[in-house]
């Protein structure tokens, strides 16, 4: 079909209002869930503003459990987006930060709460509306 791609941005005939479908495949359902998480927006924020320890972090965040940070932690070092450093300290202390692919993305991460900022009370209207459905609750 003329004026749709199936990766946003990929044809020159799409239009920002009309950028085709989503291509969402299980490896980027998979990052999106481990990166978009609970926890882990709470952490990258609390590591974009600099390097922590574990214990800081906790304090940063503080409704997280140890078990929840530990996991967060390990599942943003595996996909790359958060280093851990052992420190050469006595005794031994571990520091994590933001990787430079971590950083990429606080950008698309910004776009996106502004989306949720502006359309937020058109959401929460349609939540109310929902919700006030017989049917629905």
């Amino acid at each position: 079909m003329e004026g749709t791609s199936t990766r946003p941005g990929s044809s020159s005939d799409t239009t920002d209002h009309d950028l085709g479908e989503f291509v969402v495949t299980p490896p980027h359902r998979e990052l999106l869930d481990q990166v978009l998480d609970k926890w882990s927006l709470a952490v990258c924020n609390e590591l974009c503003e600099r390097p922590s320890r574990f214990n800081e972090l906790r304090r940063a965040v503080p409704a997280v459990t140890q078990k929840s940070l530990s996991a967060t932690l390990r599942r943003l070092e595996r996909n790359g987006i958060v280093e851990r450093r052992v420190l050469s300290s006595r005794p031994v202390a571990v520091e994590y930060r933001m990787t430079p692919l971590g950083k990429t993305l606080r950008d698309p991460v910004e776009v996106l709460l502004a989306w949720a900022d502006a359309h937020l009370p058109q959401i929460e209207r349609a939540r109310a509306r929902f919700d006030a459905e017989p049917d629905n609750s």
